[in-house]
This record gives structure tokens, C-alpha cells and sequence, in this order.
């Protein structure tokens, strides 16, 4: 199976689509199947996205982004700065 980003729109459409089918009586494993997920990216989306709807996760997503990109500057910084107090003392 190739691997493929689903929006966080599919994945809520999805996860929403299981549990339509396990409430009209069809077993969850079949559930699963029948939305063409396995197992393991259904149980990971569940922990991951629970109840959130369409704009709550697309908020968190965008929120992730601008953390991991906001962490990425700071090491930078403190990287620089770690090299500028070694010039400073002249161990260079």
C-alpha cells in the first residue's frame, strides 16, 4: 500500500465514517476496512485526533508547524551563541 497524506479533513471524515458503520451493527475491524485504513492508522488517528472536528485539527496542525519551526530558530540561536562565547574566550 503506497503511503499518502490524508488531510485532516479525510481523517476526520473517516474516523467519523467507522464509527457510523460499528453503530449500525458492522464489526469494527470491518468498519476499518471498509473506510480502506488499516488498523494501526485508525487506532493512531483516534488517539491522536479524538473528538476534534475539522477546524480543531487543522489548528493543531498548523500549530505543530509553527512549533517545530519556532524550535528550529532557537537551537540555531543557541547555537550561534554557543560558537561566539568560544571566539570570545579565544579557543578557537
Amino acid at each position: 500500500m503506497a503511503n499518502k497524506r490524508h488531510k485532516p479533513e479525510e481523517i476526520v471524515q473517516k474516523l467519523r465514517q467507522v464509527d457510523v458503520l460499528v453503530g449500525q451493527g458492522m464489526a469494527r475491524v470491518d468498519a476499518i476496512r471498509e473506510v480502506r485504513i488499516t488498523e494501526q492508522t485508525y487506532y493512531r488517528w483516534r488517539k491522536q485526533n479524538g473528538g476534534m472536528g475539522t477546524d480543531q485539527l487543522k489548528e493543531l496542525k498548523r500549530l505543530q508547524k509553527e512549533n517545530e519551526r519556532l524550535r528550529k530558530a532557537v537551537s540555531d540561536l543557541t547555537l550561534d551563541k554557543l560558537i561566539l562565547k568560544e571566539a570570545a574566550r579565544g579557543n578557537f
